[in-house]
């Protein structure tokens, strides 16, 4: 008899299970604890019964054929793989570019410090020798001055050719701007799936902050000391074959009020406007005194290693009573005051921030160019949040920077100039 209940109970089992799902209900015995149960307080019957009760009925689902959890998350795409490694790229410099910066600032601050004191050594030495004695004491002290000032001649020459200061600077624009495409890149991942123009566009981002900050000294350091000031350029060149007179003779498609991907007649005057302002002030500003610091920065880079090679010369020709004794003392005091404005003051680093800050309002003038003379309104970034990244990157707001594009129109009207820069942040 206990047989045929099996079967029974193994045939209808069978039967029902015609999916590759089954669900199995289980009871358990929650009992229902009381807020406060004092030993004085006696049990009543209504509690008795919810601590033996059956009060809740879990379901478990069995998944079927299911081998793991994690067959069943969705597959990345080719792009998004390719992006990710984009990502690790991009991680890594900015890593190598930190740790770079960091050396080459050390390398500025103890060259500067050995430099200064092995020329006051020498001017040490020197002053010595112009009251001693003649003989024996009197050539050792010539020729060690003569020695430590040559030293110091070569080391400031290898030193203003490098400028430490300036490459530290480098790899500080260099780290600050990988991190801001970092951030792009886990933006984009952020978002949805990356296209394959944008991976492309990508790499040839970061191979242009490679050119525009490369890590090695030889063969591929960018010159110190240019003809003139030239702004940097750390973004790809863009070879396109827009033809801007058509982007204004299609008057008929263009009418006031018309707008598309946020964009309208309005914005692109005002934006425009907001050019005109970069231009004649902020750019201008930037270009007057990115020259004047490569020429101030030429003068001391020369100056430095002149003083020293006369100051070395000057000693040799050290004697009690001389007045040429006169000339390596202040000579060597000159380097040294020379040397110390030079790099201690970092006017290598002021020279590469006026040159990232020129290089800054090129890209920005490239990006708002790129865009209204862009003929498909589709292919351009959104119109509305164009110009919130505009304001933002101006250290603006909204109402700022509209304001600003109304001064920019009304001056070109009235035939005078913006009394103020386009950019609160530089």
């Amino acid at each position: 008899m206990a047989s045929l209940k099996i079967s029974s109970v193994l045939s209808s089992s069978i039967s029902s299970s015609s999916s590759s799902k089954r669900m199995i209900k289980s009871s358990f015995h929650i009992p229902k604890l009381p807020k406060s149960l004092s030993p004085k307080t006696k049990p009543s019957r209504k509690l008795f019964e919810e601590l033996n009760g059956f009060t809740h009925t879990i379901p478990i689902i069995i998944q079927e054929n299911d081998h793991s959890s994690s067959n069943n998350s969705p597959t990345p795409s080719k792009t998004t793989i390719q992006l990710y490694a984009i990502l690790e790229s991009v991680s890594d410099r900015i890593e190598m570019h930190q740790n770079i910066g960091e050396q080459r600032d050390n390398w500025n601050t103890l060259l500067l410090n050995s430099i200064n004191m092995i020329t006051l050594t020498a001017s040490a030495m020197a002053g010595i020798a112009a009251v001693s004695g003649p003989g024996a004491p009197l050539l050792a002290l010539k020729l060690s001055s003569a020695l430590l000032f040559s030293a110091s001649t070569g080391m400031l020459i290898i030193m203003n050719k490098i400028q430490p200061s300036q490459l530290a600077e480098e790899q500080r624009n260099a780290t600050r701007l990988f991190k801001s495409l970092e951030s792009h890149i886990e933006t984009t991942l952020a978002l949805g799936k990356p296209s394959e123009v944008y991976i492309m566009e990508t790499i040839e981002k970061v191979l242009a902050l490679d050119k525009a900050y490369p890590l090695p000294l030889l063969g591929v350091m960018l010159e110190k000391f240019p003809q003139k000031y030239e702004p940097a350029t750390w973004w790809p060149s863009k070879n396109s074959s827009r033809k801007t007179n058509k982007k204004f003779e299609s008057n008929e498609i263009r009418e006031k009020g018309w707008k598309k991907n946020g964009w309208n007649e309005g914005l692109e005057n005002e934006v425009k406007d907001v050019l005109e302002v970069m231009k004649r002030k902020d750019m201008e500003d930037y270009e007057r005194l990115g020259n004047l610091v490569l020429k101030i920065n030429k003068t001391l880079a020369i100056a430095g290693p002149l003083l020293t090679g006369i100051a070395a010369v000057g000693s040799t020709f050290v004697s009690q009573g001389s007045w040429t004794s006169m000339v390596p003392l202040i000579a060597g005091a000159l380097a040294t005051a020379v040397n110390s404005f030079e790099h201690g003051g970092q006017v290598g680093m002021v020279s590469e921030m006026y040159r990232s800050c020129g290089g800054f309002f090129q890209m920005m003038q490239n990006s708002i160019q790129d865009n209204i003379l862009e003929e498909d309104e589709e292919q351009r970034e959104n119109g509305e949040l164009f110009e919130i990244k505009l304001a933002l990157k101006l250290g603006r707001s909204l109402s700022q920077l509209r304001d600003l594009a109304r001064k920019s129109a009304y001056s070109r009207v009235e035939g005078t100039t913006v009394d103020e820069f386009a950019s609160k942040l530089f």
